[in-house]
């Protein structure tokens, strides 16, 4: 059997209580930390909380060369640790393949996602979020302005008056000259913020450090985010669409968004 378990946003407790179960059941747990990660706890923390010995692998060692996670959900009861959501990265859609292909039983707990947290802490609704997409760190596509696949996703979701939300690049072990086990890069929000200032025009939504006690939440023009520092990564951001009145109220009242800034509700 191989089970994954999404832990959550931010520490090793925020994990489900199903989640947790999984981990002390079984035989052998994996986790991969290179597409998200627990701002709020360290190895030694989710190794210490669970009581069990975590077997990291990084991104070859799940896509390219999975076999030692297979063998041993073929064996025993393997676990496969992520951030957030476990099945939100498509590289974990290609390990529960190869498990079915190898006749692997699988089973998914859910954790909690960071565009269901950006939804809830910033008042934005979740029925008017369009298409998301990431904004990469420049070396990471080969150019220095925001890639056109980027622009193109938040002028068709405004377009339709829906919101885009922002994953900001995350590199581990990977810097810009190639593989680099000690590189560790988070994109802030702010560093975002300008960048896409010298394309767009209008408002966004910072969220950072979602699931944390003391989450942050701040919304401006682009050009003033960018200008602003928001602390410890984990960071998101948002671009609006049409605002309901709700949601621009929300805004105002718990982002602290200047209400001249934002376009009047629709």
């Amino acid at each position: 059997m191989l089970t994954f378990v999404g832990l959550g946003l931010y520490d090793e407790r925020s994990v489900t209580a199903e989640g947790r179960a999984a981990v002390a059941d079984a035989d052998r747990v994996f986790a991969e930390f290179y597409t998200s990660t627990l701002a709020g706890a360290t190895l030694d923390d989710l190794e210490s909380y669970h009581g069990v010995a975590i077997d990291v692998r990084d991104r070859p060692g799940v896509e390219e060369d999975p076999g030692a996670i297979l063998e041993a959900a073929e064996s025993g009861d393997a676990v496969f640790l992520t951030a957030g959501d476990t099945m939100i990265s498509t590289t974990h859609v290609d390990l529960r393949l190869r498990a079915a292909d190898r006749g692997i039983d699988t089973r998914i707990v859910h954790g909690t996602t960071a565009d269901a947290a950006a939804a809830s802490l910033t008042g934005l609704q979740n029925y008017r979020f369009g298409k998301a997409t990431t904004l990469p760190f420049p070396y990471a596509h080969g150019g220095d302005g925001v890639p056109g696949s980027v622009l193109d996703t938040i002028a068709d979701n405004r377009e339709r008056g829906l919101h885009t939300l922002v994953y900001l690049d995350i590199k581990v072990g990977i810097g810009p000259s190639g593989p680099d086990p000690d590189h560790e890069a988070y994109m802030t929000a702010d560093h975002a913020a300008g960048r896409l200032a010298e394309d767009l025009d209008g408002v966004g939504v910072v969220v950072a450090r979602a699931g944390a006690p003391d989450p942050l939440v701040a919304a401006d023009r682009l050009e003033a985010l960018a200008g602003r520092s928001f602390g410890d990564p984990l960071h998101l951001l948002v671009v609006p669409g049409d605002l309901h009145v709700v949601e621009r109220d929300a805004l105002v009242e718990l982002a602290g968004a200047p209400p001249e800034a934002l376009p009047d509700p629709v």
